[in-house]
């Protein structure tokens, strides 16, 4: 058995645009509710949503069954979570708040397989199919989605070298700790942090670099896609099913006599 091509780390590398749904209710049968919607991605979150192993499990396999890639972002860039989540299957990462280029080449390494890095070696894991697929050590590394997330003025700063550490699929910006690291909480739409996000996205794009963020408005979404950004997650579950049962009772409520 050969283990199959990861769709989305080839199109970050080719800086197609993928269109991407944020996971956090932490149920693999909501997952499955969305996984057949056809996004190109999805982000099944551990840092802000309350995900243990098992749960992360259950969701891998719902978005399997589906043409979506789905990615999982653990709670820190720790290399005893990364060797869990890959050997349960993720075919990618996205690695929260990485501030310098030491902690970039951490996060790759934990990625990797010696002499290259400092994975552990499992035989038999629901990433390789049980032992089944017999290229797996060969070609874990090109296939998988290693993505860094830039969530201050400080890491921003530091983008072009952190982006150009061997093995970053993709950089990722924050909106909500960029403006709280600029004194501006709760103002992820503001202005000025998205003149400095968009001005380092265009500066990276330039460079090749696949960039990619999260926003909550579906309009702001296309128009980031359009000019330059690689990957962008279009709304999360959460705030999706809140919207929505928000309209219906305020819909039904507004055509009572």
């Amino acid at each position: 058995m050969q283990m199959p091509r990861n769709p989305f780390t080839h199109a970050l590398a080719a800086q197609q645009k993928q269109l991407g749904l944020w996971i956090s209710l932490s149920s693999p049968f909501v997952a499955e509710v969305t996984a057949h919607a056809g996004f190109d991605w999805a982000l099944i979150d551990m840092e802000h949503a309350p995900n243990e192993y098992f749960s992360v499990l259950g969701q891998l396999q719902a978005f399997a069954a589906s043409g979506t890639t789905a990615i999982v972002r653990p709670e820190w860039n720790d290399p005893v979570m990364v060797k869990r989540l890959l050997d349960l299957g993720a075919p990618g990462l996205l690695f929260p708040m990485i501030q310098s280029v030491e902690e970039a080449e951490q996060a790759v390494a934990a990625t990797r397989y010696p002499p290259r890095g400092i994975r552990g070696v499992s035989g038999a894991m629901r990433g390789n199919k049980f032992g089944r697929m017999t290229d797996y050590v060969a070609r874990v590394e090109q296939e998988t989605t290693v993505i860094l997330q830039l969530e201050t003025q400080a890491a921003i700063e530091q983008a072009d070298a952190i982006a150009a550490v061997d093995g970053v699929s993709g950089v990722f910006f924050g909106p909500a700790d960029i403006a709280a690291d600029m004194g501006k909480v709760g103002q992820a739409m503001d202005a000025e942090v998205w003149e400095l996000i968009r001005a380092t996205v265009k500066r990276l794009s330039d460079k090749g670099v696949a960039t990619g963020t999260l926003v909550l408005d579906p309009d702001f979404a296309a128009e980031l896609l359009n000019d330059g950004f690689t990957f962008v997650a279009c709304g999360t579950d959460a705030s999706l099913l809140a919207k929505a049962t928000d309209s219906l009772l305020a819909t039904v409520k507004g055509k009572l006599t």
